[in-house]
């Protein structure tokens, strides 16, 4: 038996705009129809941001209270992490939205280079972001942009501050940070295996890159991150309609890699979260 694929759909994120891509949904209500939509196209978990009237990033807690309602009254089932991401907030306001107990929240355990400014993410935050959401029984989703990053995260695991097993997305691609090759990709996977071996991982590419990493995750037996968020194309050519067009992709994909779609039950049971 091969491991099922979840699928992540990244639906919005704090870039892109209407301008980029018409179809990236901004209001709540766009995003939970774009998420449904996804849902039943094959994604099992929603990685969420939620923007202000004018659509830009916010890490309001309110909104994120309305999305999460969206989400679990027309995805029943689907896994809902919010971003405590950088680019929505500063300092501790990046976790207000914590305690209404999504399954998952985002946590990068380092800092890096973005493409026009330092993603910080002091130790102090770090700590204090993983402590909230041990606080309230949430899991959370490593974003690991470097190396240093998955070693933070296993030190942490084995000193309780994140409660196991860990799940790691390695993020590549982001201008500045770590770049697309699959030499890195493949030492990410087995230091991971090696510090943790009980983890579970996600492999996420930004802009073209993006199939890139669908499909080395499928062959390697990881977890699929797509979504608007990432990359607003199907192909240098065509905007993708939808979030939804995005996670298909991956799901036609899959069983040339012989792998299926994780069904809500299955990617429950991977990510060791229980049924909603």
């Amino acid at each position: 038996m091969t491991t099922p694929c979840i699928i992540t759909v990244a639906i919005t994120g704090s870039l892109p705009t209407k301008r980029d891509n018409p179809a990236v949904p901004i209001t709540i209500a766009e995003q939970v129809e774009s998420t449904q939509e996804a849902f039943e196209a094959g994604a099992t978990l929603a990685h969420c941001h939620v923007r202000t009237d004018e659509g830009t990033p916010t890490s309001d807690p309110e909104r994120f209270g309305r999305l999460l309602e969206g989400l679990r009254k027309h995805c029943p089932g689907i896994i809902v992490q919010f971003s405590t991401g950088g680019r929505s907030g500063a300092g501790r306001e990046r976790g207000g939205m914590i305690p209404l107990k999504p399954e998952m929240c985002s946590l990068s355990t380092g800092s890096c280079n973005f493409p026009t400014r330092v993603y910080e993410n002091s130790p102090d935050l770090v700590d204090w972001l993983a402590a909230e959401m041990l606080a309230h029984g949430v899991k959370p989703e490593i974003e690991a942009f470097d190396l240093s990053m998955i070693f933070k995260a296993a030190e942490m695991g084995v000193a309780g501050a994140i409660k196991g097993p860990l799940h790691v997305q390695f993020v590549m691609g982001v201008k500045n940070a770590m770049p697309v090759d699959r030499a890195a990709f493949e030492f990410y996977i087995a230091t991971l295996k090696r510090l943790a071996p009980d983890a579970t991982w996600t492999g996420a590419g930004i802009g073209r890159d993006q199939i890139t990493l669908n499909r080395w995750s499928l062959e390697l037996g990881g977890h699929c991150r797509t979504g608007l968020e990432d990359n607003v194309r199907l192909d240098r050519d065509t905007l993708a309609p939808s979030n939804a067009a995005l996670v298909k992709r991956i799901a036609e994909m899959a069983g040339g890699y012989n792998r299926h779609v994780a069904s809500v039950a299955e990617a429950r049971g991977l990510l060791s979260l229980p049924m909603a």
